[in-house]
């Protein structure tokens, strides 16, 4: 068209008066030529292009120190079609889950396989739930209400009609693809990919398996100066072998080196880099059991908030289940809820809530949580267990939180120092009557996301006389026992 009015400006131009008659209907002609595709082009009830299922979901990660070759291991597994199942191995903090999120971007910038697909399994596995998060991934939906089997042959049928890379994230139990739903990954050139911390669980499934080594030391140092920042050998004289000899005590483990660098970001006193280097000894001697020495490094971090405050709203997000994601909003107002940042002292809401935002930024910092998707935070699940195993325990916390309990914690655990309880994400049907645990210090319960739970015993507050929250949320109880009125 722009060629036709190019051309009807030249003869314009280059004819007489009389000839211009006949280009006047030339030019009518091309207007109403115009005025058709224009129409053509309008759509009144609307234009609706179905956009393409995207082929995976990129993941937000930092540069990867180290692990290079570990990766490279990883991917060439995934280029040889006689591989099907990868098993990337190695103990909690050491890296596996950073390493595996790049690969599942690279992937996603390929056109090798038609679907990449993420999940985090977590303990105890949730057949069913992993069934719905790898169905949710390829854009289809399961039966809700029907039998595990009869959905791992749906899943099946929908899997096998494309090629795909599985990461199952945190798998700590044997299982069987076959009951999940998920094919054989050989026939379809697909791939699975499991990280966890349990050689048997690989040889179990049959996978290749990759071990992820902790960071070698000069690893080690680049990523704890990257943490920590870099000029801080410029900015405090003498610091250099105080700082190797913190670096060597996080045993090459990535977690516990951004962790402790965190700690000790924007320090530059010399007498508290070495106070440092002997507090964190101090912790790592205080870890009796060899598989859990990660945590006497973590739980140097949590040390040094120096907050009674900070550390009883970090303690309080290992209530919750694992790879639990908290809305920051959401999660600051259940702190102030809590009482743990209390509005009479501060003079207003605003101000608690401004006051949690600096404890959420402080943990944020110290890497005692990490940022996700969107605006939400998480606890790494090794530092999870930390707070859990560490701290929990001997600051009146129980926490069961999805761990497929069928009943509740018999009455003899129900202790009289208890002041924190969490049995949400749970397969509990009801309370035994008659149970009355003396707990007078509990101030907080949460059996949120209990659906078969519909009822509490009359005989199950008498004892509980302190309680301040209870999260009933997405369970059957409808109405609460008179004994509720002790509180």
């Amino acid at each position: 068209m722009e060629e036709d009015i190019q051309d009807v400006e030249e003869r314009v131009r280059s004819v007489s008066r009389l000839n211009r008659i006949s280009l006047d209907i030339l030019v009518r002609e091309k207007i109403e030529e115009v005025k058709r595709i224009q129409e053509r082009g309008n759509f009144n009830e609307g234009l609706v292009i179905e956009r393409a299922p995207a082929r995976g979901i990129r993941i937000p990660t930092e540069n990867i120190e180290g692990g290079i070759s570990t990766k490279d291991e990883i991917q060439k597994h995934l280029m040889d079609d006689q591989v099907g199942m990868i098993g990337v191995c190695g103990i909690g903090g050491v890296g596996k889950t950073t390493i595996m999120k790049h690969i599942n971007n690279d992937l996603l910038r390929e056109d090798r396989f038609q679907k990449v697909i993420w999940v985090t399994v977590s303990y105890p596995l949730n057949v069913f739930a992993l069934q719905k998060k790898i169905a949710d991934a390829m854009h289809k939906t399961l039966q809700e209400d029907e039998e595990e089997m009869m959905r791992a042959a749906a899943l099946m049928d929908i899997m096998g009609s494309k090629s795909f890379v599985l990461i199952l994230d945190d798998v700590w139990e044997k299982f069987s693809l076959k009951d999940v739903g998920i094919p054989k990954p050989v026939q379809n050139k697909s791939k699975v990919v499991i990280t966890t911390r349990s050689i048997e669980v690989c040889k179990y499934l049959g996978c290749k398996i990759v071990k992820v080594q902790p960071l070698s030391p000069e690893e080690s140092l680049n990523l704890f100066l990257e943490k920590v920042g870099r000029d801080v050998l410029q900015k405090v004289s003498g610091l250099e072998e105080t700082l190797k000899l913190i670096v060597d005590e996080c045993k090459g483990l990535p977690l516990a080196i951004v962790v402790i660098a965190g700690s000790l970001k924007e320090e530059y006193d010399i007498a508290e880099w070495r106070n440092a280097l002997n507090e964190l000894r101090q912790c790592v001697k205080s870890v009796k059991c060899a598989e859990d020495e990660i945590f006497g490094r973590l739980r140097f971090s949590y040390d040094r908030l120096r907050s009674l405050q900070i550390q009883e709203c970090f303690l309080y997000c290992s209530l919750f289940r694992e790879d639990y994601k908290f809305f920051r909003e959401k999660l600051i107002e259940d702190w102030i809820d809590e009482g743990l940042i209390v509005i009479d002292e501060l003079g207003s809401r605003q101000a608690a809530y401004d006051r949690g935002r600096a404890f959420l930024n402080r943990l944020l910092q110290n890497c005692l949580l990490e940022e996700c998707v969107g605006s939400t935070v998480k606890m790494h699940d090794v530092v999870r267990d930390m707070a859990i195993k560490s701290i929990g325990l001997g600051c009146g916390y129980m926490v069961k939180a999805g761990m497929k309990l069928k009943k509740v914690p018999n009455e003899s655990e129900w202790v009289g120092d208890l002041k924190k309880v969490s049995l949400m994400a749970n397969d509990i049907s009801k309370i035994p009557a008659g149970l009355s645990p003396k707990c007078s210090l509990l101030s907080t319960l949460i059996l949120s996301d209990i659906p078969n739970l519909s009822e509490i015993p009359n005989s199950f507050f008498k004892g509980v006389v302190g309680l301040k929250v209870i999260d009933l949320s997405s369970t059957g109880i409808e109405a609460l026992p008179d004994s509720i009125s002790n509180w």
